[in-house]
């Protein structure tokens, strides 16, 4: 009997350092990362993440060259809707259409800089527009100034001052949108 009781206590305690042994060698969780997935990046061929790498730097360079186009896109837009208002002292269909792209290139260059949905309170000169007169020449200014911001910005930083001009030039295209005087 004592000899059936000692070889058990012995399995088990065999047992036991085998259960520790194995925990040990076992690798610990990276912080931050679901358990699974800490080493599945690391385990790449190092071709593969220098690929991986220039794949994701020519999406940003492209990204940050698209931001450029539509700001001049804008630019280019708001001097055209001013010269047919100057010349014609009305907005036609064509002006409105020119007006919506306005707007939908002002939403995406502040998605694209990182800002919030919400308007804000940057944009007070818009709030002291009297005519659509002054409301074009807003226009145009806060384009300009937005673009000359995002050129002097690169693709890693973001930019309040260009946040702010895109919350502006945003106010006043919904200003011109819905015609308030």
């Amino acid at each position: 009997m004592f000899f059936k009781f000692s070889q058990l206590i012995f399995i088990t305690i065999l047992l036991l350092l085998t259960v520790i042994c194995a925990d040990a060698q076992m690798e610990p969780p990276e912080i931050g990362k679901p358990s699974g997935q800490s080493k599945e990046k690391d385990d790449l061929p190092k071709g593969i993440k220098e690929m991986l790498a220039k794949g994701r730097i020519d999406r940003e360079k492209k990204d940050f060259e698209e931001l450029l186009q539509n700001g001049e896109e804008a630019v280019k837009l708001s001097e055209s809707l001013e010269k047919t208002f100057t010349a014609s002292n009305n907005l036609t269909a064509e002006d409105q259409k020119k007006l919506d792209r306005l707007e939908k290139l002002a939403k995406k260059i502040r998605r694209e800089l990182g800002a919030s949905d919400n308007d804000g309170d940057e944009a007070e000169e818009v709030e002291k527009l009297s005519s659509i007169r002054e409301a074009f020449k807003t226009l145009q200014s806060s384009t300009g100034k937005l673009v000359a911001e995002l050129k002097k910005t690169t693709r890693y930083s973001v930019s309040v001052i260009a946040i702010q001009s895109s919350n502006a030039f945003l106010k006043v295209v919904k200003f011109l949108r819905f015609g308030k005087n």
